[in-house]
């Protein structure tokens, strides 16, 4: 499906074949708190173009230190930043990036590096299941979501209902918390400085890989 369907038609196709699948009162609980995600506007704090990427102390898929400078290797590259593989959009997502991006930024000599705050096991979990060939990397404490501006959390409604379902963030997030990053797309050039930035408060939107690549055609990176 991911091959030729954009993110937002197969979040409409999983909403579909999801609708009743959940008890009502939690249902409602998810989309009150989407409707006030996608009422509170653009991020006004997040990182603009021209501002440097941060870094932090990062692990790998294996639990050992990583940074994102040494994923980048001084190259131009797209880094993504994703709730966790317990998020049904982010997976969405990652799968079509798989499909439809890394294939076109292979060709340009462009990694794709996704981030989230989820464990190095959590991670490996999220590689190997969605079957991703690009690097996986875990930002315990949210390191470079804090600096660039994109942290939020869950509403107290929405994690009680999320353990009422058997997901709890203190357990899968690597620093025991329950902050997480908005689902973001940065391209980065070799100098490490953000040339193109989309921050989407609202996790159940995502950046379309056609964004990406119509972004790095114009010339940003």
């Amino acid at each position: 499906m991911a091959a030729d369907l954009t993110i937002a038609d197969q979040v409409a196709a999983y909403r579909g074949a999801s609708a009743g699948q959940m008890p009502a009162d939690v249902a409602a609980v998810f989309a009150a708190e989407q409707r006030d995600l996608a009422a509170a506007g653009p991020a006004a704090a997040a990182a603009r173009p021209g501002d440097r990427m941060p870094d932090g102390n990062l692990l790998d898929v294996h639990g050992q230190p990583a940074t994102l400078g040494a994923a980048l290797g001084a190259r131009p590259g797209v880094i993504v930043f994703y709730r966790g593989g317990w998020c049904p959009y982010c997976n969405i997502a990652l799968r079509t990036y798989q499909a439809q991006l890394v294939p076109a930024l292979a060709d340009l000599g462009i990694p794709l590096i996704a981030i989230s705050p989820q464990t190095p096991d959590g991670s490996l979990s999220t590689r190997e299941t969605k079957e991703l060939t690009f690097t996986v990397l875990s930002d315990p404490a949210n390191q470079i979501a804090g600096q660039l501006g994109i942290l939020t959390a869950p509403t107290d409604r929405a994690l009680a209902v999320q353990l009422q379902l058997g997901l709890d963030l203190t357990k899968v997030n690597a620093d025991g918390t329950t902050a997480l990053p908005m689902p973001t797309v940065i391209i980065v050039d070799a100098a490490g400085i953000i040339r193109w930035i989309d921050v989407h408060r609202d996790y159940t939107t995502r950046t379309e890989p056609e964004q990406v690549l119509q972004a790095l055609a114009d010339g940003v990176a």
